[in-house]
Parts: structure tokens; C-alpha cells; sequence
């Protein structure tokens, strides 16, 4: 579909909400969201990480496999009837299953007139206290992919992709003008007191960084409240945000309210940014051969 070169204004829609244990209750809040977003002008809108079910990486639970569907699927669908409805794009955060035993971490990338353009499978996996996803999800095998929306080049990362510059590199060297980051990050919380503030600015201060290095926006929805799956549980810490072409924060959520963020993008930042700071002109592709092994030994 032709982009409409003439208007790159683009709208933003993040939903930050708390999860509970019933799926069908979170999908119906998450589908509220996006249509509120929709109503106040969003155009592409972004769900947090696995938004149909409480962070179940807590634990190690076979049961847990009960809440993955297909892509398509279920959820696709209902997400495909309101972004026809709305003329929006959505980027969807969902537990796939793909076939007995292979499960992946995947967001679907839905276009305005309902249609699914793809998938992107999680490539980064983690496995920390609390963060179990090796035990839950096969690395994803697609790479590092983008869309044309009906409304910007987008690409999509998940959580723990985050804090690859490599990963953002690769998207947005495929004309990413945003790049989408759905996430569920915390605190432990016998650690928040000392390590919290850190911790969280770390986690911003590395987005805005790609930001700058691959002079396009990045777009992060994360969810909020204290869930429980064991006895310390993760708290949440939302504060879910929007950088620019810079790195400076256009909009930024609070730590433990559900909310909706909409927020404008000059798209034409992009070219502006890049032609004045021509970081993707200087790259010296021809000695960074070192980049795909594991250590320099």
C-alpha cells in the first residue's frame, strides 16, 4: 500500500494495564484500550508483552501451555474486526502455539484493514530469577523483520530484545521509521529498594539510545501492578514511553496507573534526524565481520 507522503503526522497508542488470571477478562480490557485509543485519534496502536495472561514466566508450570492459541487465531481475529473497524493498525502481543511442544513469544502485526501482515517470533530469550522463558518459548526463527502499515514502516521487537543494539540496528537498516517494543518489566521486590531506580533507568536510557544510533522512534507499552505467581511476585513498573528520533521523551505513563498514551510522530524527524547526524552513512560495514561471533578470544 503507497504511504501518503504528503502527511507524516502519525499517531501512537499505548495500552498499560494490569493483568489478572482470567484471560478473557484481560483481552477484553486490552480491546477497550485499543478502541479508546482509536477514538482519540491513534492510528497504529501497541499492547504490552502476553497481555491475555498474568507474567506466567514466574514459574516453571506445564499447565501454563494452556494459554497459548494460534496465529491466526482467536485473538487475531477479534484484533482484526476492530482495526478494520477503527482503520487502525495493531501490534499484538500473543503466547503462539505453533504446533505440539513449540511454543514462541510472537507479536502480530495486524494492518487498518484488518488483514495480518506477519509475525515476529521473540529472538532474545531470557532466563533469570522470576524471567523463565527457555522454559516456555523456542528463540524465534523469522529474524528481524519490518511492515508497511497502511500509516509508517514499522518494526517490532519484544521485551528482552530491548537491550540488543544489534536487534534495533538490524530492523531499522529495513527502513524502520518506529520500532515497537512490547514488554512485561519489573522489580523483585526485596531488591527494589536498592537497585529500583537503576534498574529502570538502564532500561529506558537503553531504548532512547536506539533511538539515536538508528535515528528513528521507539514505542514501548509495559504493563503495571504486583503479580503474585510466587511469593515475592514481580512488580511491575509500567511507565511505559515514547522517544523520539533524539532520544527525548515525548510521553511517558506512570508507575502504577492503567492508562492509554496516544501520542503524535513527525514521521519526516526520520530523514531529518539521519541526514544531519549520518550515523548509517559512516557505519564501516566492512570491519564489523567480528560481530556475528560469540567472543573476540
Amino acid at each position: 500500500m503507497a504511504l501518503n507522503r504528503s502527511n507524516r503526522i502519525v499517531k501512537v497508542g499505548l495500552v498499560q494495564a494490569s493483568c489478572s488470571v482470567n484471560p478473557a477478562e484481560n483481552l477484553t480490557k486490552t480491546l477497550a484500550g485499543i478502541e479508546q485509543a482509536a477514538k482519540r485519534g491513534a492510528q497504529i496502536v501497541c499492547t504490552q508483552e502476553l497481555f491475555r495472561s498474568q507474567y506466567f514466566c514466574q514459574t516453571e508450570d506445564h499447565a501454563n501451555f494452556q494459554l497459548a492459541e494460534s496465529i491466526p487465531g482467536p485473538t487475531t481475529e477479534k484484533l482484526g474486526r476492530l482495526a478494520k473497524k477503527h482503520q487502525i493498525a495493531i501490534v499484538a502481543s500473543l503466547f503462539e502455539k505453533r504446533a505440539p511442544g513449540l511454543y514462541h513469544n510472537t507479536a502480530a502485526i495486524i494492518d487498518a484493514d484488518g488483514s495480518l501482515l506477519g509475525i515476529y517470533r521473540k529472538m532474545h530469550i531470557p532466563d533469570d530469577p522470576l524471567y523463565y522463558e527457555k522454559f516456555y518459548f523456542t528463540p524465534g526463527d523469522l529474524g528481524f523483520r519490518v511492515w508497511q502499515t497502511k500509516y509508517a514502516r514499522i518494526g517490532v521487537l519484544v521485551c528482552w530484545d530491548q537491550w540488543y543494539p544489534e536487534a534495533a540496528r538490524l530492523t531499522a537498516l529495513q527502513g524502520a521509521e518506529i520500532l515497537f517494543y512490547p514488554t512485561a518489566i519489573g522489580w523483585h521486590p526485596a531488591e527494589k529498594a536498592e537497585h529500583g531506580q537503576r534498574q529502570h533507568a538502564a532500561w529506558e536510557l537503553m531504548q532512547r539510545s536506539h533511538a539515536i544510533a538508528n535515528g528513528c522512534f521507539v514505542v514501548t507499552p509495559n504493563r503495571i501492578g504486583h503479580e503474585k505467581l510466587t511469593p515475592e511476585g514481580i512488580e511491575f513498573w509500567g511507565q511505559s514511553f515514547v522517544a523520539d528520533t533524539m532520544g527525548e521523551l515525548l510521553a511517558k505513563g506512570s508507575v502504577a496507573k492503567e492508562e492509554v498514551l496516544v501520542v503524535p510522530l513527525d514521521l519526516a524527524q526520520v530523514e531529518t534526524t539521519r541526514t544531519h547526524w549520518p550515523f548509517l552513512r559512516d557505519r564501516r560495514i566492512d570491519a564489523y565481520g567480528d560481530m556475528t561471533k560469540r567472543l573476540i578470544d
